[in-house]
């Protein structure tokens, strides 16, 4: 009886290799978000390896149409784009020429990935790109259906921002449960800051080793996603806070005064809002419940929905969201949308308060939709705020998530 082959291991390297390419897989075959994406295909990872898959599939996601054009450059026919031996060289070239990893260590790591005439192939043309030490264009170019689209609908200044920031992971925003302390803050942490109770620090920090952490001080949170509660102002009443995991804006609420109750059918996210509760000693009544079959059991004074949309505004930190949010999306998104504000409006007391906001930058999902509300409910108004309209990358000094923002009044 033959004895069973022992298992060998991987060569360092090879098993993030691997686990970049199913991730990179599940996000551009099957739609799905590189998060999730990552947690299937990272299990059992250790962190190193984990981390490095993670950095590997982020890095060709952002530069995914011009590692695309330097493949096409030195191979007589275009390779078909869902070919393992491209996937495998966008990964080598993402290593190389955005990682900094050594050529031979790139192409070493992933050859194990393709057998046969693949394998030829991918070494081929990526030592000829290294011996025309080919390079990457900076700013990066967008995929060419977003950035056509962006384009039409915000101009060449916000493609270029676009450009520029998806470049690199984005800075550290955090928002202060204080305001008044801004000012305390930013000198002890050494950070910027754009509005009262906004800090800003360079990418990569190490965030439960700040100070501040683990005394509640503040929370990370993206200067543009802590406007519509800004929008909201300060409380005096009962908000709901609809769609509300992971909870940023719960907090903004419950440190502004408002009485809230956040509601989200996700409890895995929930968890991570009730933590933040706790760390932050803020109070928020928590609801695990989806908001189109869920209801309060009496108006209340303010609504904020951070609706479930494309995400395309937080390409930043997402850059998947960019190969994912096809028209046929984006269209399904909204329709969602305008039956949580349908909903939602009913919950609101004469006289009160609706806020409606997405993080996306497609007008399907934000002035369109304003414009659907306010011709479809006559009982509701625009009534503009401080932090409210149109928030786009180039609304900050380095950079911000892209956003939409509406708030209404409920006629008396």
């Amino acid at each position: 009886m033959p004895h069973p082959q022992p298992h060998v291991p991987e060569p360092p390297g090879v098993p993030a290799r691997r686990a970049a390419l199913k991730v990179l897989d599940a996000v551009l075959r099957r739609g799905s978000p590189l998060e999730a994406a990552l947690a299937g295909a990272g299990a059992g990872l250790p962190p190193p390896d984990r981390a490095l898959a993670h950095a590997l599939a982020s890095a060709v996601l952002r530069r995914l149409p011009d590692l695309d054009a330097l493949i096409d450059s030195v191979t007589a026919r275009p390779l078909p784009p869902d070919a393992k031996a491209r996937a495998v060289l966008r990964i080598a070239l993402a290593g190389a020429l955005v990682l900094g990893t050594p050529g031979h260590a790139a192409i070493a790591t992933v050859l194990p990935l393709v057998d046969g005439g693949p394998r030829k192939l991918v070494h081929g043309v990526f030592g000829t790109l290294m011996r025309r030490q080919a390079r990457l264009p900076e700013p990066p170019n967008l995929p060419a259906a977003i950035a056509e689209r962006w384009l039409a609908n915000w101009g060449g200044e916000a493609v270029e921002a676009a450009r520029r920031a998806v470049a690199e992971p984005p800075p550290l925003d955090l928002t202060l449960r204080d305001p008044a302390e801004t000012e305390r803050w930013a000198e002890r942490l050494g950070a910027t800051s754009f509005l009262p109770g906004h800090l800003r620090l360079p990418a990569r920090m190490p965030v439960a080793e700040l100070p501040g952490y683990h005394e509640g001080a503040w929370w990370v949170q993206d200067v543009a996603a802590s406007l519509p509660a800004r929008a909201m102002g300060s409380g005096g009443g009962r908000v709901l806070d609809l769609c509300a995991a992971p909870g940023g804006k719960t907090l903004q609420l419950a440190a502004q005064g408002w009485d809230v109750v956040a509601v989200d059918q996700s409890e895995s996210r929930l968890a991570r809002l009730r933590d933040n509760l706790t760390r932050t000693k803020l109070a928020a009544q928590v609801v695990c419940a989806d908001v189109l079959r869920w209801a309060p059991d009496a108006p209340t004074d303010a609504v904020l929905i951070d609706a479930p949309c494309s995400a395309t505004g937080i390409f930043r930190r997402h850059p998947d969201v960019l190969h994912r949010a096809h028209p046929a999306f984006i269209a399904e998104m909204a329709e969602l949308q305008a039956r949580i504000l349908s909903r939602a409006a009913e919950w609101v007391k004469p006289g009160g308060i609706l806020v409606y906001a997405t993080c996306s930058l497609e007008p399907e999902e934000g002035e369109r939709q304003a414009e659907r509300f306010l011709n479809d409910d006559a009982r509701f108004a625009p009534e503009p705020a401080a932090h409210d309209g149109r928030i786009l990358p180039s609304g900050f000094a380095q950079g911000c998530d892209g956003f939409f923002v509406a708030r209404f009044r409920r006629n008396a």
